[in-house]
């Protein structure tokens, strides 16, 4: 999305016309989810994707009409015999389009606040109206809600007047809601952004942050050696820090929205990251090794004073389970992990049984 919406602003400061393509009601099985983006040119080129095939190819060509004739378009797509014997896409599901048309100036101010609500990474709500009878407010209209679910900006319509059908859909952003529909209008539903805490700039480290960063997590990555930190090695680095950890990770910020990874070198540099980070209380933390490593660490750090049910806590081992060898394999399956955890409200699927805490009882899964 942050690509796309990108893009889009640069092109309407460029005063280049270009079709706005946005899915904002699904049902039943569809290749992409409501909130998926694409832009679509009079040269038939385009940014971002709706899920490909015929329902993509279809969407194209009625956004050259639309860019043709200056007007929005909602399109409807069951994806039946119509639309699916080509691309196997047989699933009964059905999407929403919103096919708009923008030139030079059009709205600057609703996508320019769009685009700075997407850069900020706190999340947002974009309501869309797509069915005038059922919400009883202006086809195409839009609203942007910010984190605190306050309005902000509106487009073809007045923002102080939203429609009560409208307000009475919204459902508070802290509930994490994902993207749904209700009364004839799309609330695409943008979460905030999770900051990955990587303690370790090594193979694995390295591997999690480029995997993760494409995943939408803000990176930073945090070692004692100033040249597994260097931007030369992580590019795609938000926040890299160097120094010791004894001084670095109690000064760290960390959040409620913050995911912790501990994959340095070794034994000890596992064990005082995770003391400065266990009870700090991060979303998610994480630590690497093998279970005899893991049970180790465990009893050393009870013994420093460490509270046993902050340990059970821990994600140890780390990834999901799929059989992973090499490097990218266990990226794949720590990101994996990472994603599910905060995809699906902390359940984790395909998990290996957690090392055993005394005296506690370990619920990841």
């Amino acid at each position: 999305m942050r690509e796309v919406v990108s893009q889009l602003v640069d092109t309407l400061q460029a005063g280049r016309p270009v079709a706005y393509c946005r899915l904002v009601e699904t049902r039943g099985s569809t290749p992409q989810k409501a909130g998926a983006l694409m832009l679509v040119y009079a040269d038939g080129s385009q940014a971002g994707t709706l899920g490909g095939g015929c329902v993509e190819a279809e969407v194209k060509r009625r956004a050259l009409a639309v860019l043709e004739r200056g007007a929005a378009e909602v399109a409807t797509f069951q994806l039946d015999s119509d639309y699916g014997w080509d691309d196997g896409l047989i699933c009964g599901g059905r999407m929403g389009i919103l096919i708009e048309p923008l030139r030079s100036g059009a709205a600057p101010d609703y996508y320019q606040q769009l685009f700075s609500l997407v850069e900020r990474g706190k999340g947002f709500t974009e309501a869309i109206v797509f069915d005038r009878e059922a919400s009883g407010g202006v086809e195409t209209a839009a609203y942007l809600f910010d984190e605190h679910d306050t309005p902000i900006v509106s487009l073809h319509a007045d923002l102080a007047e939203i429609p009560e059908q409208v307000l009475s859909g919204l459902r508070p952003l802290a509930t994490r809601p994902r993207p749904y529909t209700a009364h004839g209008v799309g609330y695409l539903t943008v979460q905030p952004r999770c900051r990955l805490v990587i303690v370790g700039g090594g193979h694995v480290g390295h591997a999690v942050g480029k995997l993760a960063a494409e995943l939408e997590f803000d990176i930073c990555v945090v070692d004692d050696r100033a040249e597994f930190t260097s931007a030369e090695r992580f590019p795609f680095a938000e926040t890299r820090v160097a120094g010791d950890m004894e001084q670095v990770l109690p000064a760290l910020e960390i959040t409620a929205d913050t995911y912790c990874l501990i994959v340095t070198r070794g034994h000890h540099h596992d064990q005082r990251a995770l003391y400065h980070l266990a009870q700090r209380g991060a979303r998610y933390v994480g630590l690497i090794g093998s279970r005899r490593k893991i049970k180790l660490i465990f009893d050393d750090l009870i013994q420093e004073g460490v509270p046993a049910d902050v340990l059970a806590g821990v994600y140890a081992p780390l990834g999901i389970d799929i059989g992973s060898q090499t490097v990218p394999e266990i990226a794949v399956s720590i990101c994996a992990e990472l994603v599910a955890h905060r995809n699906c409200n902390g359940r984790v699927p395909g998990r290996p049984a957690a090392v055993n805490v005394p005296g506690v009882e370990c619920e990841q899964g």
